[in-house]
């Protein structure tokens, strides 16, 4: 298993999680992932290496950018 952990810009409630965890839930290879509204940070954990461009493709159709 593979975990990476970034950061999102603007993720600032639940609703902003949702939208962001539902997008990245959808890469291939996520198994579970992990909202921290604190820190705007998620942690991917993954049965596959991630490629962050995907990431940064998945946040960014939800909307935000990562930082």
């Amino acid at each position: 298993m593979n975990t990476n952990t970034y950061r999102v810009e603007g993720m600032t409630c639940g609703s902003c999680a949702g939208k962001v965890s539902d997008r990245v839930e959808q890469i291939p290879g996520v198994q579970d992932i992990d909202v921290d509204l604190a820190t705007g940070q998620i942690t991917l954990t993954s049965d596959t290496e991630l490629d962050d461009d995907t990431v940064r493709d998945a946040v960014r159709d939800a909307g935000y950018t990562m930082a």
